[in-house]
């Protein structure tokens, strides 16, 4: 049986990457025999895979709502646009916990050449690191040579600026996005010994992976929540249910500006997403 990408290439459906994307969620062997016993009679040769991920998040949601949000994760990104700034909120929320100490830089730094902008710095274990965060709202759009090259030149000019006192100085420059990279951009990427970490790159330590392993799901894998919901959220640097799950709902109804039986029913919900599914 064949399904269609988002890019127009036909391939061959396969159940066990279908199962796998399930599991990625911490769903139970049991719980996705189950799922994938009412997906896969529903599965139609020239299926487009957009339909197909709307059938097993409908029929996963029938399991658990953890689950279903969990599964959930790519199209709750691009959720974050169409603008990158949420997305840079998002990375910086992701790096923190992971014990790094990050700033969303306000201001340009100052190159040897020209200024730039920086979207994350993060620090740990003595090393500064620069990141790019390249966004992306669309499946189909790849972080390119072209990106990659230019955020090279960027950190050369900023490592030349530390030289001589005009701005910190950068061990590390990574790129981080919720997109795939082409394999030119990593060819270049992983030969100057540059972080390149996208939606499946590295295998092991890919942004999917830094976000499942520990829950750290952005605010928009929820259905319900509505852009000025998320916007009065950002603005207060909450981006991760985990983070709003353990808030009190009084005092973070004052800080986001919503009312309070909004932010518990926001809550729940984020105590729904980060608790291991039975």
């Amino acid at each position: 049986m064949k399904v269609m990408k988002s890019d127009g290439k036909i391939v061959k459906f396969s159940p066990n990457k279908v199962r796998s994307s399930l599991r990625r969620t911490g769903a139970k062997k049991a719980m996705v025999d189950r799922i994938m016993m009412r997906v896969e009679p529903q599965i139609k040769d020239g299926m487009k895979t957009k339909q197909v991920y709307e059938i097993v998040h409908k029929e996963s949601k029938k399991e658990s709502s953890c689950v279903a949000c969990r599964y959930n994760l790519r199209a709750s990104l691009f959720r974050l646009g169409p603008a990158g700034f949420k997305f840079e909120k998002y990375v910086a929320s992701i790096l923190r916990a992971y014990d790094y100490d990050v700033e969303v830089p306000e201001n340009d730094l100052h190159g040897v050449c020209v200024d730039h902008e920086i979207d994350v710095i993060a620090t740990k274990d003595g090393r500064t690191v620069m990141i790019e965060a390249k966004f992306r709202n669309d499946s189909t759009h790849y972080v390119d040579l072209k990106d990659t090259m230019a955020t090279w030149s960027r950190f050369l000019d900023l490592v030349d600026a530390s030289k001589v006192g005009k701005t910190i100085h950068f061990e590390e420059v990574w790129i981080v996005t919720n997109a795939r990279f082409s394999d030119r951009a990593l060819q270049f990427g992983i030969c100057k010994g540059m972080h390149m970490i996208g939606w499946n790159h590295p295998k092991e330590h890919s942004f999917a992976k830094m976000v499942d392993h520990n829950a750290l799901y952005p605010l928009t894998v929820i259905d319900t929540i509505a852009k000025n919901e998320l916007d009065s959220f950002a603005s207060q640097d909450f981006m991760l249910c985990r983070e709003v799950a353990e808030k009190d709902p009084a005092a973070l109804a004052r800080q986001v500006g919503l009312s309070i039986d909004r932010v518990s029913e926001i809550i729940e919900s984020c105590k729904t997403v980060v608790e291991l599914p039975d």
